[in-house]
C-alpha cells in the first residue's frame, strides 16, 4: 500500500487549494465527488489515496473537517475497529464529524429470522452480513448494533453520536433497503 502524503500536500493536490476549504475524507469511496478526497485500501479510478483506514499517520492531527465511511468498519477485525476510530477522531478537527454507515445487525437479524423469508432474500441478507467475498477486502469481520457502534465511537473519543435515517451524500450501501426498511445503521459522530 502507498502511505498517504502529509495532509497539507495531499489536500492541495486532491482537493484544490486552501481556498477550496478543509479536507473532507471519503474512506472506502469508489466514486469521485466535488470536495471529497477518496481514500481506499485498493486503487481505482476515483481513489486519491491508497491506504489502510486503520493507519492515517500520513495525516496531521486535526487536519480533516469531515469523514464519510459507508460500509467500511465491518471489514475490520475486533482489534482494528478501535484503532481505526481513534485515528479518525485524531485527524478530525475540533467539532468535526464522522458520518458512518454499517450493516445494522438488529434489522438484518430480524429479517433473517422471519419464517417466510424467500430463499433468495435470505442469501442476500447473509451476504450483507458476511460480505460479498469477491476479493480479499470484501469480507465482513464485525457486526454492529446502534449500542455497540456508539460505544466504540465514545471509547475512541467522539463526544456525541446521533443516529440518522440517511445521509444522501453518495449512492452507496447507506441507502440500501429491504422492502421499505433501510438495512444500514447510519450515525453521525462528533469530535469535541
Amino acid at each position: 500500500m502507498v502511505t498517504p502524503k502529509p495532509a497539507a500536500t495531499e489536500a492541495s493536490e486532491t482537493a484544490g487549494d486552501a481556498a477550496a476549504g478543509p479536507l473532507k475524507l471519503h474512506i472506502g469511496g469508489e466514486l469521485r465527488s466535488p470536495g471529497w478526497t477518496v481514500l481506499n485500501a485498493q486503487p481505482g479510478p476515483a481513489v486519491d489515496i491508497v491506504a489502510n483506514c486503520v493507519d492515517l499517520s500520513g495525516f496531521a492531527d486535526a487536519s480533516v473537517s469531515e469523514i464519510y465511511a459507508s460500509h467500511v468498519l465491518e471489514h475490520l477485525g475486533f482489534a482494528e475497529v478501535p484503532r481505526a476510530l481513534a485515528e479518525w477522531c485524531r485527524v478530525l478537527q475540533s467539532r468535526g464529524r464522522a458520518l458512518i454507515s454499517v450493516p445494522d445487525l438488529t434489522k438484518l437479524g430480524a429479517a433473517l429470522a422471519h419464517p417466510k423469508l424467500p430463499a433468495d432474500i435470505r442469501e442476500w441478507v447473509i451476504a450483507v452480513i458476511y460480505g460479498g467475498q469477491t476479493d480479499p477486502y470484501d469480507f465482513h469481520k464485525m457486526g454492529f448494533t446502534a449500542d455497540s457502534l456508539a460505544q466504540f465511537l465514545r471509547t475512541a473519543g467522539f463526544q456525541k453520536v446521533a443516529q440518522v435515517d440517511e445521509f444522501k451524500l453518495f449512492d452507496d450501501g447507506s441507502q440500501v433497503r429491504l422492502g421499505p426498511t433501510l438495512i444500514s445503521l447510519n450515525v453521525i459522530a462528533y469530535k469535541p
